[in-house]
Protein backbone atom coordinates (compact mmCIF):
# COMPACT_ATOMS: atom_id res chain seq x y z
CA UNK A 1 0.00 0.00 0.00
CA UNK A 2 1.69 3.32 -1.09
CA UNK A 3 2.24 6.03 1.65
CA UNK A 4 1.16 8.91 1.26
CA UNK A 5 3.82 11.79 1.31
CA UNK A 6 3.07 15.06 3.18
CA UNK A 7 3.80 17.82 0.87
CA UNK A 8 5.15 21.15 2.94
CA UNK A 9 4.12 24.39 1.03
CA UNK A 10 7.00 27.39 1.44
CA UNK A 11 5.21 30.78 2.03
CA UNK A 12 5.24 32.47 -0.94
CA UNK A 13 8.37 34.82 -1.27
CA UNK A 14 6.23 38.07 -1.09
CA UNK A 15 4.34 36.92 1.80
CA UNK A 16 7.85 36.18 3.88
CA UNK A 17 9.32 39.40 2.95
CA UNK A 18 6.02 40.74 4.24
CA UNK A 19 6.70 38.58 7.53
CA UNK A 20 9.75 39.53 8.10
CA UNK A 21 9.10 43.57 7.68
CA UNK A 22 6.15 43.36 9.84
CA UNK A 23 8.57 41.20 12.77
CA UNK A 24 11.22 43.97 12.25
CA UNK A 25 10.28 45.16 15.88
CA UNK A 26 11.36 42.15 17.57
CA UNK A 27 15.28 42.77 16.47
CA UNK A 28 14.80 46.16 17.16
CA UNK A 29 13.98 45.58 20.85
CA UNK A 30 17.14 42.47 21.15
CA UNK A 31 19.77 45.48 19.86
CA UNK A 32 18.32 47.77 22.13
CA UNK A 33 18.06 45.31 25.37
CA UNK A 34 21.95 44.44 24.26
CA UNK A 35 22.66 48.02 24.59
CA UNK A 36 21.21 48.42 27.36
CA UNK A 37 23.05 45.67 29.01
CA UNK A 38 26.32 46.86 28.07
CA UNK A 39 26.61 43.83 26.18
CA UNK A 40 29.34 44.72 24.23
CA UNK A 41 31.52 46.53 26.30
CA UNK A 42 31.42 42.98 28.58
CA UNK A 43 32.71 41.36 25.57
CA UNK A 44 35.34 44.05 24.35
CA UNK A 45 38.35 41.57 25.55
CA UNK A 46 37.03 38.58 24.19
CA UNK A 47 34.23 35.82 23.68
CA UNK A 48 32.37 34.97 26.87
CA UNK A 49 29.82 32.46 27.75
CA UNK A 50 26.06 33.11 27.64
CA UNK A 51 25.69 32.27 31.59
CA UNK A 52 28.89 34.49 32.56
CA UNK A 53 26.97 37.30 30.83
CA UNK A 54 24.21 36.58 32.58
CA UNK A 55 26.23 36.49 35.84
CA UNK A 56 26.90 39.99 34.62
CA UNK A 57 23.61 41.34 33.86
CA UNK A 58 21.82 39.90 36.40
CA UNK A 59 19.49 37.85 33.80
CA UNK A 60 18.44 34.45 33.04
CA UNK A 61 21.29 32.53 31.60
CA UNK A 62 18.69 30.44 29.07
CA UNK A 63 17.03 33.61 28.45
CA UNK A 64 19.89 35.40 27.67
CA UNK A 65 20.95 32.93 25.27
CA UNK A 66 18.38 33.20 23.11
CA UNK A 67 18.28 36.35 22.79
CA UNK A 68 21.85 36.57 21.71
CA UNK A 69 21.19 33.74 19.07
CA UNK A 70 19.15 35.81 17.57
CA UNK A 71 21.44 39.01 17.48
CA UNK A 72 24.28 36.42 16.10
CA UNK A 73 21.70 35.69 13.07
CA UNK A 74 21.97 39.33 12.40
CA UNK A 75 25.40 39.66 12.57
CA UNK A 76 25.42 41.75 15.90
CA UNK A 77 27.44 39.08 17.68
CA UNK A 78 29.29 35.98 16.45
CA UNK A 79 27.87 32.85 18.65
CA UNK A 80 31.45 30.69 18.99
CA UNK A 81 31.67 26.80 20.35
CA UNK A 82 30.12 25.80 23.82
CA UNK A 83 28.24 28.45 24.34
CA UNK A 84 30.18 31.30 23.46
CA UNK A 85 29.90 34.79 22.06
CA UNK A 86 32.23 37.25 20.58
CA UNK A 87 31.94 41.05 19.23
CA UNK A 88 31.58 41.66 15.36
CA UNK A 89 32.00 45.08 13.59
CA UNK A 90 28.48 45.49 14.39
CA UNK A 91 28.73 44.20 17.84
CA UNK A 92 31.62 46.60 18.10
CA UNK A 93 29.67 50.05 17.43
CA UNK A 94 27.24 48.95 20.91
CA UNK A 95 30.33 49.92 23.07
CA UNK A 96 30.06 53.03 24.50
CA UNK A 97 33.96 53.88 24.77
CA UNK A 98 35.05 53.65 21.17
CA UNK A 99 35.03 56.51 18.27
CA UNK A 100 31.82 56.14 16.76
CA UNK A 101 29.55 54.80 19.31
CA UNK A 102 26.22 53.54 17.67
CA UNK A 103 25.01 53.02 21.79
CA UNK A 104 23.09 56.37 22.47
CA UNK A 105 21.69 56.17 19.36
CA UNK A 106 20.04 53.05 19.88
CA UNK A 107 19.29 53.57 23.20
CA UNK A 108 17.36 56.72 21.91
CA UNK A 109 15.62 55.24 18.73
CA UNK A 110 14.81 51.68 19.91
CA UNK A 111 13.44 52.89 23.34
CA UNK A 112 10.83 52.77 25.05
CA UNK A 113 9.95 56.64 24.04
CA UNK A 114 10.08 56.26 20.28
CA UNK A 115 8.54 52.61 20.19
CA UNK A 116 5.70 54.65 22.45
CA UNK A 117 5.58 57.34 19.48
CA UNK A 118 5.06 54.99 17.11
CA UNK A 119 2.34 53.43 18.46
CA UNK A 120 0.52 56.30 17.85
CA UNK A 121 1.13 56.23 13.78
CA UNK A 122 -2.58 56.39 13.24
CA UNK A 123 -3.31 59.23 15.11
CA UNK A 124 -0.71 60.96 13.20
CA UNK A 125 -1.93 60.08 9.96
CA UNK A 126 -5.55 60.61 10.78
CA UNK A 127 -4.84 64.15 12.33
CA UNK A 128 -1.87 65.26 10.51
CA UNK A 129 -0.21 66.29 14.20
CA UNK A 130 2.59 64.80 15.92
CA UNK A 131 2.27 62.05 18.93
CA UNK A 132 3.32 64.72 21.54
CA UNK A 133 0.24 66.43 20.86
CA UNK A 134 -2.07 63.50 21.84
CA UNK A 135 -0.02 63.15 25.08
CA UNK A 136 -0.56 67.29 25.82
CA UNK A 137 2.64 68.62 25.38
CA UNK A 138 3.61 71.53 23.61
CA UNK A 139 6.43 70.09 21.44
CA UNK A 140 8.82 66.76 21.44
CA UNK A 141 11.44 68.69 23.28
CA UNK A 142 9.60 69.55 26.46
CA UNK A 143 8.26 65.92 26.55
CA UNK A 144 12.16 64.83 26.50
CA UNK A 145 12.74 67.07 29.12
CA UNK A 146 10.04 66.12 31.75
CA UNK A 147 12.47 62.23 32.07
CA UNK A 148 16.01 63.50 33.08
CA UNK A 149 17.37 60.04 31.93
CA UNK A 150 15.73 60.70 28.28
CA UNK A 151 16.96 63.47 28.65
CA UNK A 152 20.49 62.42 28.78
CA UNK A 153 20.35 60.32 26.30
CA UNK A 154 19.14 62.32 23.40
CA UNK A 155 21.97 64.27 24.77
CA UNK A 156 24.23 61.84 24.16
CA UNK A 157 22.89 60.34 21.28
CA UNK A 158 23.25 63.56 19.42
CA UNK A 159 26.16 64.08 20.57
CA UNK A 160 27.91 60.79 19.00
CA UNK A 161 26.08 61.65 15.90
CA UNK A 162 27.47 65.36 15.59
CA UNK A 163 30.97 64.54 15.61
CA UNK A 164 30.94 62.11 13.14
CA UNK A 165 28.71 64.53 11.15
CA UNK A 166 31.50 67.25 12.12
CA UNK A 167 34.13 65.35 10.30
CA UNK A 168 32.53 64.92 7.13
CA UNK A 169 30.92 68.46 7.06
CA UNK A 170 34.81 70.42 7.90
CA UNK A 171 36.16 67.60 5.22
CA UNK A 172 33.53 68.73 2.57
CA UNK A 173 32.52 72.27 2.67
CA UNK A 174 35.25 74.63 2.10
CA UNK A 175 35.14 77.37 5.48
CA UNK A 176 38.42 78.94 4.05
CA UNK A 177 36.21 82.22 3.10
CA UNK A 178 34.64 82.64 6.09
CA UNK A 179 35.64 84.41 9.43
CA UNK A 180 32.87 83.80 11.89
CA UNK A 181 29.55 81.05 12.23
CA UNK A 182 27.18 81.25 14.33
CA UNK A 183 25.47 77.91 14.90
CA UNK A 184 22.20 77.78 15.01
CA UNK A 185 20.50 75.32 18.02
CA UNK A 186 23.56 74.04 18.20
CA UNK A 187 23.34 71.91 21.23
CA UNK A 188 26.13 71.22 23.38
CA UNK A 189 28.47 72.19 20.63
CA UNK A 190 29.89 69.16 18.99
CA UNK A 191 29.70 70.65 15.63
CA UNK A 192 31.21 74.13 16.12
CA UNK A 193 33.57 72.39 18.06
CA UNK A 194 34.83 69.86 15.16
CA UNK A 195 34.12 72.67 12.79
CA UNK A 196 36.63 75.19 14.96
CA UNK A 197 38.99 72.39 15.14
CA UNK A 198 39.42 71.75 11.03
CA UNK A 199 39.63 75.60 10.56
CA UNK A 200 42.19 77.36 12.63
CA UNK A 201 41.37 81.09 11.76
CA UNK A 202 37.27 80.49 12.04
CA UNK A 203 35.78 81.93 14.94
CA UNK A 204 32.32 81.05 16.41
CA UNK A 205 29.26 80.98 18.65
CA UNK A 206 26.49 78.85 20.03
CA UNK A 207 22.84 79.19 20.13
CA UNK A 208 20.16 77.37 22.36
CA UNK A 209 18.26 77.67 24.95
CA UNK A 210 20.15 79.00 27.82
CA UNK A 211 20.47 75.51 30.25
CA UNK A 212 21.63 73.95 26.81
CA UNK A 213 24.07 77.23 26.37
CA UNK A 214 25.91 76.33 29.37
CA UNK A 215 26.49 72.76 28.48
CA UNK A 216 27.73 73.85 25.47
CA UNK A 217 30.02 76.54 27.16
CA UNK A 218 31.70 73.49 29.53
CA UNK A 219 32.32 71.35 25.97
CA UNK A 220 33.56 74.25 24.74
CA UNK A 221 36.42 75.01 27.20
CA UNK A 222 37.32 71.54 27.93
CA UNK A 223 37.92 71.31 24.15
CA UNK A 224 40.43 74.70 24.54
CA UNK A 225 38.60 76.84 22.24
CA UNK A 226 37.25 79.78 25.05
CA UNK A 227 39.35 81.86 22.83
CA UNK A 228 37.70 81.00 19.49
CA UNK A 229 34.02 80.15 20.42
CA UNK A 230 31.52 81.35 22.67
CA UNK A 231 27.71 79.90 23.88
CA UNK A 232 25.17 82.60 23.87
CA UNK A 233 21.12 81.09 25.67
CA UNK A 234 18.26 82.39 23.25
CA UNK A 235 15.22 81.56 21.16
CA UNK A 236 15.76 80.80 17.79
CA UNK A 237 12.09 81.47 16.74
CA UNK A 238 12.32 85.12 18.44
CA UNK A 239 16.10 86.49 16.94
CA UNK A 240 19.59 84.84 16.22
CA UNK A 241 23.12 86.89 16.88
CA UNK A 242 23.61 89.18 13.68
CA UNK A 243 26.46 89.99 11.89
CA UNK A 244 28.20 86.54 10.76
CA UNK A 245 29.90 85.20 8.11
CA UNK A 246 27.41 82.44 7.73
CA UNK A 247 24.69 80.65 9.82
CA UNK A 248 24.66 76.88 10.20
CA UNK A 249 21.49 74.91 10.93
CA UNK A 250 22.16 71.05 11.73
CA UNK A 251 18.89 68.80 11.85
CA UNK A 252 16.72 72.25 12.85
CA UNK A 253 14.68 73.06 10.22
CA UNK A 254 13.44 69.01 9.97
CA UNK A 255 12.16 69.39 13.62
CA UNK A 256 9.61 72.20 12.31
CA UNK A 257 7.03 72.49 10.06
CA UNK A 258 7.14 74.51 7.18
CA UNK A 259 5.48 78.15 9.09
CA UNK A 260 7.69 77.18 11.69
CA UNK A 261 10.90 76.24 9.62
CA UNK A 262 10.15 79.70 7.92
CA UNK A 263 9.72 81.84 11.62
CA UNK A 264 13.60 80.59 11.83
CA UNK A 265 15.03 81.03 8.62
CA UNK A 266 13.32 84.64 8.25
CA UNK A 267 15.51 85.38 11.55
CA UNK A 268 18.51 84.02 10.24
CA UNK A 269 17.72 86.39 6.83
CA UNK A 270 17.16 89.38 9.16
CA UNK A 271 20.29 88.78 11.31
CA UNK A 272 22.65 88.29 7.83
CA UNK A 273 24.80 90.49 5.81
CA UNK A 274 24.01 90.87 1.97
CA UNK A 275 27.55 88.58 1.83
CA UNK A 276 26.47 86.24 4.72
CA UNK A 277 25.47 82.54 3.78
CA UNK A 278 23.06 80.23 4.90
CA UNK A 279 24.78 76.32 5.76
CA UNK A 280 21.61 73.45 6.45
CA UNK A 281 23.04 70.10 7.37
CA UNK A 282 20.42 67.71 6.77
CA UNK A 283 19.25 64.99 3.88
CA UNK A 284 17.87 65.37 1.06
CA UNK A 285 14.50 63.20 0.10
CA UNK A 286 14.82 61.43 -3.51
CA UNK A 287 12.48 62.97 -5.69
CA UNK A 288 10.25 59.85 -5.94
CA UNK A 289 10.48 56.79 -3.46
CA UNK A 290 12.53 53.70 -5.02
CA UNK A 291 13.77 50.69 -3.01
CA UNK A 292 17.38 52.09 -2.26
CA UNK A 293 18.63 52.05 1.14
CA UNK A 294 19.36 55.86 1.01
CA UNK A 295 15.42 56.20 0.16
CA UNK A 296 14.62 53.76 2.74
CA UNK A 297 16.36 55.65 5.72
CA UNK A 298 15.19 59.12 4.27
CA UNK A 299 11.41 57.82 3.91
CA UNK A 300 11.72 56.20 7.34
CA UNK A 301 13.33 59.12 8.80
CA UNK A 302 10.18 61.35 7.29
CA UNK A 303 7.44 59.15 9.05
CA UNK A 304 9.36 59.23 11.98
CA UNK A 305 9.47 63.37 11.69
CA UNK A 306 5.78 63.42 11.38
CA UNK A 307 5.11 61.16 14.27
CA UNK A 308 8.06 62.44 16.58
CA UNK A 309 8.37 66.24 15.97
CA UNK A 310 5.97 67.41 13.88
CA UNK A 311 8.41 68.40 10.81
CA UNK A 312 9.66 66.56 8.31
CA UNK A 313 12.32 65.92 5.61
CA UNK A 314 12.23 67.97 2.05
CA UNK A 315 13.70 67.38 -1.38
CA UNK A 316 15.71 69.19 -3.24
CA UNK A 317 12.61 71.19 -4.82
CA UNK A 318 11.10 71.61 -1.60
CA UNK A 319 14.12 73.21 -0.28
CA UNK A 320 14.34 75.61 -3.19
CA UNK A 321 10.62 77.04 -2.22
CA UNK A 322 11.30 76.80 1.40
CA UNK A 323 14.11 79.23 0.92
CA UNK A 324 12.86 81.39 -1.30
CA UNK A 325 9.90 82.29 0.74
CA UNK A 326 12.24 82.99 3.26
CA UNK A 327 14.59 85.32 0.93
CA UNK A 328 17.16 83.17 0.16
CA UNK A 329 18.03 81.73 -3.39
CA UNK A 330 19.56 77.99 -2.80
CA UNK A 331 23.01 77.93 -4.59
CA UNK A 332 24.31 74.73 -4.24
CA UNK A 333 23.59 71.32 -2.26
CA UNK A 334 27.47 69.81 -1.22
CA UNK A 335 27.09 66.26 -0.08
CA UNK A 336 29.52 65.01 2.48
CA UNK A 337 30.60 61.11 3.45
CA UNK A 338 29.56 61.34 6.64
CA UNK A 339 29.72 58.15 8.95
CA UNK A 340 26.45 59.07 10.62
CA UNK A 341 23.47 56.99 10.48
CA UNK A 342 21.92 59.19 7.67
CA UNK A 343 22.82 60.69 4.32
CA UNK A 344 23.69 64.05 5.03
CA UNK A 345 24.36 66.78 2.91
CA UNK A 346 25.06 70.88 3.32
CA UNK A 347 22.69 73.03 1.57
CA UNK A 348 24.45 76.80 0.98
CA UNK A 349 21.67 79.51 0.19
CA UNK A 350 22.59 83.66 0.45
CA UNK A 351 20.33 86.17 1.22
CA UNK A 352 18.19 87.14 -2.22
CA UNK A 353 18.17 91.35 -2.26
CA UNK A 354 15.21 93.15 -0.79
Amino acid sequence: MATEEKVTQTPPLPQRALYQMAVGHYLSRAIYLAAKLRIADLLKDGPRHFGNLARATETDAASLNRVMRLLASAGVFEEKENGNFALTALGECLREDVPGSARALIMMFAGDRQQNAWKDLEYSVRTGEPSFRKRGFENVFTEIAQNPEEAATFDAAMTDSTRLVAIAVADAYDFNSLQTLVDVGGGNGALLIGILKANPRLRGTVLDQPDVAERAKRQIAESGLTDRCEAVGGDFFKEVPSGADAYLLKYIIIDWSDDLALTILRNCRSAMAANSKLLIVEGIYPARADQSNECRGAATNDVNMLIDTGGRLRSEAEFHSLLERAGFELTRIVLTQSKAALVVSVIEAVPRPV
